[in-house]
């Protein structure tokens, strides 16, 4: 019996990991009848990460939080055995907002904070926090006021909510949310390697994908700057030096200042969810994201399932494959298909991409079959 492991990550704006992989499915056993089929969604620790999660059993807890504009968000979390993982994202992500230089300033973190006090009352003795899509940019000096820090100017006032708030941060006070997470491990699921400051830093580099100009992109990594700065005074690591701390607009940074580890989001989730168990045997892997591209071949998942899956052949499934030959190569794709070369436009490939990934499917596996 041929078995054949299904491990895709979320196709952004249409299917879940879990709703492609149960599409991918269906195709696999159009193709193949009788094979022992296994799908094992996958993320990176992006958005996408809780609807992974629940399928591998975790808990979700749902809660209205302030959103990144002060707008009330519907957010949720998962729970399982014992540890709370929390997607930045539910609480302040880009969907949000209507990103414009405004948004880019003033967009914020505490909600963020809301879920991980939510997660500490309720007994959490360990917290992931994962860190991609915010609409934010401010060091998680909001999420960190939620947990009862404070984010002071020189005279010892809060200097509110908002990256280009903290151009005017002079002190940060910790020692509140030490004392919550006293005995609590705290982890950042990232794979992104972005600094805090600079050209590669939070602002610069995810700053423009949320609304920021020149102008807003320089005013907030000065203020990222002396945010660094005022979690030194206040006892916490250079985040500044720390690789991953830009993450998620600096959300990174602002766990990081409270002792977290940097994780692999790809290898966290992973390891909850049983990959390296279900690969073991397999004939075939199929795996696949929205958008194939030279970022997948960086931590993304689509590249950690290469990794793991090397020896075996390996089909990749995506809305647009923007890799060149050699790229798959490197992945060791043996077969890969686009769905929007099967599709008259970009809109109806978004609409229609369950019944399209089951047809690419069943047609890549009749073809690998009979090759």
């Amino acid at each position: 019996m041929t078995r054949v492991v299904i491990a895709p990550d979320k196709f952004k704006g249409s299917l879940t990991a879990v709703e492609a992989a149960a599409a991918i499915a269906l195709g696999v056993r159009d193709a193949l009848p009788d094979a022992d089929i296994v799908t094992c969604p996958v993320a990176d620790g992006g958005e996408g990460t809780l609807d992974v999660l629940e399928a591998a059993g975790a808990r979700i807890v749902r809660l209205t939080v302030r959103g990144p504009l002060e707008e009330p968000v519907h957010a949720r979390y998962a729970v399982l055995d014992g540890t709370a993982y929390v997607e930045s994202a539910r609480a302040c992500g880009i969907e949000f907002v209507d990103p414009s230089p405004a948004t880019a300033l003033a967009a914020h973190t505490w909600g963020v904070g809301e879920l991980l006090a939510d997660a500490l009352i309720h007994g959490a003795k360990a917290l992931v926090l994962t860190v991609g899509g915010t609409a934010s940019t401010d060091g998680g000096a909001g999420m960190l006021g939620a947990l009862g820090a404070g984010v002071l100017d020189a005279f010892g006032a809060p200097v509110g909510l908002g990256g280009g708030t903290l151009g005017r941060v002079a002190s940060a006070e910790l020692t509140p949310v030490r004392e919550r997470l006293d005995g609590v491990r705290v982890a950042v699921a990232t794979d992104v390697t972005n600094p805090l400051l600079g050209p590669e830093g939070a602002a610069a580099v995810f700053g423009p994908q949320k609304g920021a100009g020149p102008a807003e992109v320089a005013t907030l990594d000065e203020a990222l700057g002396r945010w660094a700065h005022a979690l030194q005074v206040g006892g916490a690591p250079d985040v500044a030096r720390v690789p991953g701390a830009g993450a998620g607009g600096g959300v990174a940074a602002g766990a990081i200042a409270l002792g977290a580890r940097v994780d692999s989001g790809f290898d966290l989730i992973a390891g909850l969810t049983g990959v390296d168990r279900a690969l073991a045997g397999a004939d075939l892997v199929i795996t696949g994201e929205g958008s194939l591209d030279e970022q997948s071949l960086n931590g993304k998942a689509p590249a950690g399932i290469a990794e793991r899956a090397r020896g075996i052949p390996l089909m990749v499934l995506a809305g647009r494959i923007e890799l060149d030959a050699a790229g798959l190569a490197r992945l060791g794709v043996v077969g890969s298909s686009a769905l929007i070369d099967h599709a008259p436009s970009l809109d109806y490939a978004r609409a229609h991409a369950g019944e399209l990934l089951r047809a690419r499917a069943a047609e890549l596996v009749r073809a690998w079959r009979e090759g």
